[in-house]
């Protein structure tokens, strides 16, 4: 009985270190926000919401990760899918491979690109640089939305749906639109919200390849106005917690209805 009273005791003491380690600097950066030599001051916020480039930073950077989002799932899902189903073999290699991206630097794989597209389209304009862009972050977003993706396949009886389809006259087209995605919706959401965020606190490729996106605005804003940076930043985790929640309501209804579905 008393160690099972230690133990709890321990738990709660634990839980309240991590809660501590994440809330502080939340709290720090509120107040550093808040705070000014005269007293308190929250204009910080109105400020840099009515900044003229906010809007435009943040909705450059907000497309991007849709477009990075899109394209990932093209050609995550397929490729996931036709490994599970045709190529177990295979599915090491393509682990290994997903896994690149984490360990090859984001400076690197920028400064590799360029020079290996060098003198091409890509390097010679304004929209190859963005394509080039788009691509790096597909690059460094394929560990996280394919090991959810393949996550989410490992949790449902691909084999056996995929004969039922066929059974009924559907094509790979069907099968993976209509029977394999809405079975995966709740993983490609979550593998979407990592990329989201990643794109979206992402510095060092969209500086280096010129690109006016949302990270280094904030770092740029730093340099001319501090408070409203760090209110920026306060702004800009309340819109990564926003997206969980969406997920997490669009994952729970996703849910019930696969439930009834089964029942």
């Amino acid at each position: 009985m008393k160690n099972d009273k230690r133990t709890s005791w321990l738990a709660w003491l634990w839980l309240a270190v991590a809660v501590a380690y994440l809330l502080v600097p939340l709290v720090a950066m509120v107040w550093a926000s808040v705070t000014t030599p005269r007293g308190i001051d929250v204009s910080a916020y109105p400020d840099v919401l009515s900044q003229p480039d906010f809007a435009e930073r943040f909705f450059f950077s907000l497309r991007s990760a849709v477009i990075t989002i899109f394209i990932s799932t093209v050609l995550v899902v397929p490729t996931a899918f036709w490994v599970q189903l045709r190529m177990p073999r295979m599915r090491p290699v393509i682990e290994f491979m997903t896994i690149l991206p984490l360990v090859i630097p984001a400076l690197l794989l920028t400064f590799g690109l360029i020079r290996f597209f060098n003198s091409t389209p890509l390097t010679n304009s304004s929209t190859g640089l963005y394509i080039m862009m788009l691509g790096a972050y597909v690059i460094i977003s394929m560990p996280y939305m394919y090991r959810s993706v393949d996550a989410g396949l490992q949790s449902i009886n691909v084999r056996t749906l995929t004969e039922a389809a066929q059974s009924l006259g559907a094509g790979w087209g069907t099968i993976l639109g209509r029977v394999i995605f809405p079975n995966l919706l709740f993983s490609v959401l979550n593998g979407s919200f990592i990329t989201l965020s990643l794109v979206l606190g992402e510095f060092t490729i969209a500086s280096l390849l010129n690109q006016p996106a949302f990270t280094p605005y904030i770092l740029d804003l730093s340099y001319r106005e501090a408070d409203q940076a760090v209110a920026l930043g306060i702004i800009s985790f309340v819109l990564t917690w926003l997206s969980v929640l969406a997920i997490q309501i669009v994952g729970r209804g996703r849910g019930m209805v696969g439930g009834a579905g089964v029942r």
